[in-house]
């Protein structure tokens, strides 16, 4: 059924539908399944306690699915002459053809689920996304890293698709960036499959502004860009420029500086409604964020708080303000 964003608030749950679930693709380990090779796991209370509250689990440990059973040897990337050898050093068993197979197929399989992200685990030659320790043949360790087997499959082939490993995520700047742009995935799936049209891209593109310019200035533009070519575009090619650029924009971190240009332009829009000591405390508000001495999210309150007073209907409906669940609180470590 086709519904239209119009009137919708810019709240994230105003744009979510039960019937495209938020979805995750994780390591096993990392849900407290034990498959790893000594039969533990690597449970990640981030992932189970926080996310799990909003998110459905697709698990996945290509260790198990190729049939190294539990408990297994240890393994590692090897430097080959073409490519990378996934060995385990105790019996010199060489698996990487069998991963590599697997995972393209795996990777396709995973596709149409319709995932929103996909939390990696960290090191593993397997599933590390990145800087995983490469050896040369005689067992020591070379300068290179590399990405696990599984994890270089699913970026290669998947490359729109949100993407972290569980290390990376306690740091709070990557952490918020990353589900921002799950929520961003997920909206997208849904404004795809209910077939709104090219007037449902203008609704979709026009919400996200502030949020897509607090991530990537340019890309905004190119964004912009691509909305305005609607009637000159076949509307799979326009819908599938879209998608690219916009997943691409929303993978650079939204910074203090770019935050601070947003907070200052939606300002703007309330200029002639504040008089002199409230537009004084927003500034201040706002280079108090800027110094690091207040949360992103105290402004981003201040801020809301006067657009529903003055009714500011252009930024009442701007994701920005509110782009996924409070409880999550990304944005509230200064």
């Amino acid at each position: 059924m086709k519904t239209s964003h119009a009137s919708k608030p810019g709240g994230w749950i105003h744009w979510h539908n039960p019937e495209f679930p938020l979805r995750l693709g994780v390591s096993a380990c990392l849900l407290g399944e034990k498959v790893r090779f000594d039969t533990g796991h690597a449970r990640d209370r981030f992932v189970t306690d926080t996310l799990g509250q909003w998110f459905e689990f697709v698990p996945v440990c290509p260790e198990v699915e190729i049939g190294m059973g539990i408990p297994r040897p240890t393994i590692r990337l090897v430097k080959a002459e073409h490519g990378l050898r996934l060995v385990a050093p105790s019996t010199g068993e060489d698996f990487g053809e069998t991963m590599t197979t697997f995972s393209e197929q795996r990777v396709n399989g995973l596709m149409a689920e319709d995932l929103d992200g996909f939390i990696l685990k960290k090191g593993s030659p397997s599933c590390g996304m990145e800087r995983v320790k490469v050896y040369h043949p005689n067992g020591m360790p070379t300068s290179a890293k590399a990405a696990g087997l599984f994890a270089s499959a699913l970026q290669r082939k998947w490359p729109t698709l949100p993407i972290e490993e569980d290390g990376r995520l306690h740091d709070k700047v990557l952490r918020e960036n990353f589900i921002e742009r799950v929520f961003c995935r997920n909206r997208w799936r849904l404004f795809a499959a209910q077939g709104s049209g090219r007037g449902g891209l203008v609704e979709f593109h026009t919400a996200h502004k502030l949020l897509i310019r607090a991530h990537n200035e340019a890309a905004y533009r190119r964004l912009g860009r691509i909305v305005a070519s609607a009637g000159q575009l076949p509307d799979a090619e326009l819908f599938s420029s879209y998608e690219r650029e916009f997943q691409s924009a929303m993978k650079s971190k939204g910074t203090v500086k770019r935050h601070v240009n947003v907070l200052h332009h939606a300002m703007g829009y309330l200029k002639k409604k504040l008089d002199s000591v409230e537009k004084q405390e927003l500034l201040t508000c706002i280079e108090d964020y800027r110094q690091g001495l207040l949360p992103l999210i105290v402004p981003l309150s201040l801020l809301r708080y006067n657009i529903r007073r003055h009714q500011i209907s252009y930024l009442a409906g701007q994701l920005y303000f509110d782009p996924h669940p409070k409880e999550l609180m990304l944005r509230n470590h200064a």
